[in-house]
């Protein structure tokens, strides 16, 4: 959802909207982006994810200036940027190495893009001081970069980023050197600096959580194509393929050997290829070369399951306790099918041990036809 500059504080400068029209590049033989068409809006926070070598950067290059495309359009509010040079193009950009220049102090490190542009010294001790105050560093400005941890560094990476007041915000894996403590925080940095700048943002991540987290949408992409694109839940509920759904988090996904109507709406029997029957109700035709998904928090473990239109019994081939969740795999008895299951530790009546018989069960539309 586009967010309203009005809604930004001191610093907010709005968000530009990028049109990107069968943007492609190929290097010799090999597509790294196929002709790729999104549409972002003013405000949004857009992530961008995939496997390592799946195009996530070079499509972000191309936005930047850095890469040039084989072919395509970047539409920036209604202009096309793509003969034009990085350094009229607005847009600031965020590393993941910080690129901060070890020599420079903090305050000289955000107002170096200010001071190459030839602004005065007043205007850039101002907004230096205003952009440092919106990372919460502003107490440190007199310091080098090597005083600062690893989070601080990427905090005045950001300041610096967003001084010049782009209208487009790039981070390429920005949070990808920092622990798993920092990158946490760090999200809950970057998501309000975002909102209070109204800035439009394109993000990019391997980190599925990470962008579920931050973003208005993902984009998924793999071979240099976008496989989908949607809200976090939207991906995740309503995956496309099996690709995206093995991706975005984790999933039980079977085989469909054979389907039928039950005439009941959306409603349908299928069988799974091991002989399972299931029924599931989802507006997509189930069939052979399709696939039957549920995800782990989706299936009932317990007395309750037997209730259930998808009821059965099985056993616990593997259980672990993991903070704020127990995860188990459960074998359905006298099937092929095994399941990833997720329960809150409070709704579990016990930790089921490896080897445990246990009810399990789920309801006819806690299952999603995937078609390829």
């Amino acid at each position: 959802m586009a967010r309203s500059s009005q809604a930004t504080g001191q610093m907010g400068v709005g968000g530009a909207a990028v049109s990107i029209r069968n943007l492609s590049k190929r290097y010799n033989n090999y597509n790294a982006v196929v002709a790729t068409t999104i549409d972002i809006e003013s405000g949004d926070f857009f992530a961008i994810i995939g496997p390592s070598g799946s195009g996530k950067s070079t499509l972000l290059g191309m936005i930047a200036g850095y890469i040039d495309p084989t072919a395509g359009q970047i539409v920036i509010n209604g202009r096309d940027i793509v003969p034009e040079p990085i350094y009229r193009r607005n847009i600031g950009m965020v590393f993941q190495n910080y690129a901060l220049f070890p020599h420079l102090t903090v305050a000289q490190n955000v107002g170096y893009p200010l001071k190459i542009r030839g602004v005065s010294s007043a205007e850039i001790a101002k907004r230096v001081g205003e952009s440092l105050a919106m990372v919460r560093l502003d107490a440190f400005a007199s310091r080098m970069p090597s005083e600062l941890s690893g989070g601080q560094q990427q905090r005045v990476a950001l300041a610096r980023a967003s001084i010049y007041k782009p209208s487009i915000l790039l981070m390429d894996e920005p949070l990808g050197a920092l622990d798993k403590n920092l990158r946490d925080e760090m999200q809950e940095e970057i998501k309000r600096f975002q909102q209070e700048m109204g800035v439009t943002v394109v993000y990019v991540t391997h980190d599925q959580q990470e962008a579920a987290f931050l973003a208005d949408r993902i984009a998924i992409m793999r071979d240099g194509a976008m496989t989908q694109i949607g809200s976090p839940r939207q991906l995740y509920e309503q995956p496309n393929s099996r690709f995206v759904a093995e991706f975005l988090g984790e999933a039980s996904i079977f085989p469909v050997k054979s389907a039928s109507s039950k005439g009941d709406g959306q409603l349908q029997l299928i069988v799974l290829e091991d002989g399972t029957q299931v029924a599931i109700r989802s507006e997509l035709d189930a069939g052979p070369g399709s696939f039957a998904c549920i995800r782990p928090e989706r299936a009932t473990i317990g007395p309750k399951a037997r209730s259930l239109r998808n009821a059965y019994t099985g056993t616990v081939r593997e259980s672990l306790y993991t903070p704020g969740s127990i995860r188990y795999r459960v074998d359905l008895s006298g099937t092929g099918c095994s399941l990833k299951v997720r329960v809150l530790p409070q709704a579990a009546i016990d930790f089921l041990e490896t080897g445990s018989l246990v009810d399990i069960g789920w309801s006819d539309d806690d299952m999603t036809i995937l078609t390829e």
